[in-house]
């Protein structure tokens, strides 16, 4: 469904960040990107949502497309139209505004506002707490409640593909749980295209159909989650595990990466 095929993106004219991304997301499975802190990932999201502008970067080289149509030339809303959700680091909801005015801004792309009712519902059966407190405003919400609301408010455009942006940040490891079950009934349920950003790999990988790991602005490993997980690289580097699948120590972990990169 999405494609990134030698993607390029550079900042300010001089700072390459990503360095040829090609990647593949399955309709209607959730592919998983992973890597450390400064790696690429919100970068590539940012270039499949056309957020890049904003922030002084372009895409320099290669093409995004959507069912073989391209988008990387598309304007954000336009690209929203065409079918793809982002739900950003931090959940960014209106802290002044209501549960349900903040909603009904994910409606913008929609064609009137009988659809956008029709959608804010079906948000309303898929998140029962947000209908308990859809005149609250968002400011007061917990952190978990306030992660639905973003995810809920990019449900409203009835997106194809959702783009999800370490959606664990911040929570308690309970409410963690609770928001990637959310993320499994978005595939199974509602039948969306999830592609998620998740520094917790082990998590990522369990709800995950296909992964990949990206480092320096690059994919350095791709395939099955299943697979991916019994990998060394993964295992030492993102589940800190170790060759007996116990927790890996830091004198491991560290002695892990010199071998790598002496053997690279």
């Amino acid at each position: 469904m999405l494609r990134l095929n030698d993607v390029e993106v550079v900042y300010d004219k001089a700072v390459l960040v990503l360095k040829g991304v090609s990647l593949a997301v399955e309709t209607r499975c959730i592919t998983a990107l992973l890597g450390a802190n400064g790696a690429g990932k919100t970068t590539t999201l940012k270039a499949i949502s056309g957020l890049l502008h904003g922030e002084r970067g372009e895409i320099t080289k290669g093409s995004i497309s959507l069912d073989g149509e391209r988008i990387d030339r598309r304007r954000p809303h336009e690209i929203v139209a065409r079918g793809i959700a982002q739900v950003f680091e931090g959940r960014r909801v209106f802290a002044n505004l209501s549960v349900e005015d903040n909603l009904l801004v994910g409606g913008h792309v929609r064609r009137s506002m009988a659809e956008v009712r029709a959608a804010i519902e079906e948000a309303y059966d898929v998140f029962p707490v947000l209908k308990e407190r859809r005149l609250q405003d968002a400011g007061y919400l917990s952190g978990g409640e306030q992660q639905m609301l973003a995810i809920a408010r990019a449900l409203i455009s009835r997106p194809q593909v959702i783009l999800l942006d370490e959606p664990s940040l911040g929570l308690a490891p309970r409410i963690v749980e609770e928001i990637f079950g959310i993320i499994v009934r978005l595939k199974e349920k509602l039948g969306r295209t999830v592609l998620l950003v998740e520094q917790n790999a082990a998590l990522a990988l369990d709800v995950a159909d296909h992964g990949y790991v990206m480092e320096n602005g690059r994919i350095a490993l791709q395939g099955p989650a299943a697979e991916l997980r019994e990998k060394d690289e993964v295992r030492h580097f993102y589940l800190g595990l170790n060759e007996l699948g116990a927790r890996a120590s830091y004198r491991e972990t560290r002695s892990f990466r010199r071998r790598q990169r002496f053997v690279a």
